[in-house]
């Protein structure tokens, strides 16, 4: 009799726990921006957005100061058709990224708005944004989900990128997520939408002086390469040099095939720490996740930490000298080969970039 009714009860909860915790969805979206324009990897959190549900309100969160910020809503509030609402945070705490100020903001609007899910690309942004807003919110965020079956149920990769994980969210309204942009691409048509123009409204900061956290930090400076180049992040082509260039100065020979075919320059973890290329130029689990048309590989040899981070390129062409390279497991075309005979060749040989 006792167990019996065990039974009945496990079975009641088993069917509650298949259920959507989210009886309607509104989802709000942290944007990054950049000289007025939204990037392309907020757009793809709006296109994630839209995998939740049809019947979704989808709001996009910017913030910043000054004349940049209004330029930036003007291109949100027509970037998408999918987002319905621009919200824009206009303060000077604001001027740069920073995780205190905007983890607080998060937090703000929250409690406002009472979206159902928040979402963030899984950029060095969202990166420093999600974990502090989660915690002011108490809820536990899910990272780097790569597909989305249901407003609660995502798939995200563990293991390296090895193996899928499907992750079922139980918790407290709202559901956290980070996105890899490459996962979600955008569709031409609705990356530059100039008609049915979302409403932009401003968010109301007066609580924000409030908290003593949000002050904790300074920014100090921001170290870029300027480069006429593709944005590695969002190119069709990247050349990657591994530890198999042996040199800075050999790898100009990647800069060179690169610059000649109009693509991005990327690098082994090995090539960064060796001092041939700044880590921004890193590809890898823990560098930059890219999805290029195009991935060309010198001297990778295909550590299983590079391979999480370019894996799902279109087509994946390999060179080196190693038969036994495990780039090869993972490569639609390979060339057995040394580097410094093929790249001179290539150099000679491919067309300039029209």
């Amino acid at each position: 009799m006792a167990i019996g009714t065990m039974l009945s009860a496990f079975r009641k909860l088993s069917n509650i726990s298949r259920i959507t915790p989210f009886r309607s969805l509104s989802t709000l979206v942290l944007a990054e921006h950049e000289g007025g324009l939204i990037k392309n990897s907020s757009l793809s959190a709006v296109e994630a957005a839209k995998s939740l549900g049809g019947d979704n309100s989808i709001s996009l969160l910017l913030a910043g100061s000054g004349h940049s910020l209004k330029e930036a809503a003007e291109h949100a509030a027509s970037s998408h058709p999918s987002v319905s609402q621009v919200l824009i945070a206009d303060s000077d705490k604001f001027t740069y990224p920073l995780a205190e100020p905007w983890a607080k903001l998060v937090h703000l609007v929250q409690q406002s708005g009472g979206y159902s899910h928040i979402i963030a690309a899984s950029g060095s942004f969202g990166k420093n944004i999600l974990p502090r807003a989660a915690a002011l919110l108490d809820i536990s965020p899910i990272t780097d989900v790569t597909k989305i079956s249901g407003s609660n149920l995502f798939i995200r990769p563990i293991y390296a990128g090895n193996a899928l994980s499907t992750v079922r969210y139980t918790g407290s309204s709202p559901c956290m997520l980070s996105i890899r942009a490459t996962s979600f691409p955008v569709a031409s048509e609705t990356a530059d939408l100039k008609s049915n123009a979302a409403s932009i409204e401003k968010v109301d900061l007066s609580t924000l002086d409030e908290d003593e956290s949000v002050a904790k930090s300074t920014y100090v400076k921001l170290s870029a390469q300027i480069s006429e180049r593709p944005d590695l992040g969002n190119a069709r082509i990247v050349v990657t040099g591994g530890r198999g260039v042996k040199s800075a100065e050999n790898f100009k020979m990647i800069d060179k095939l690169a610059e000649k075919i109009g693509a991005a320059v990327g690098a082994t973890r090995a090539a960064v720490d060796a001092g041939f290329v700044p880590n921004d130029l890193q590809v890898g689990q823990t560098g930059k996740i890219v999805a290029p048309e195009l991935y060309m590989a010198f001297g990778v040899s295909g550590a299983i930490q590079h391979i999480a981070g370019m894996r799902d390129s279109k087509v994946i062409v390999a060179v080196n000298k190693d038969a036994d390279a495990p780039i090869f497991q993972v490569a639609d075309y390979g060339l057995v080969g040394d580097l410094f005979d093929v790249i001179p060749e290539l150099l000679e040989k491919l067309p300039e970039k029209k």
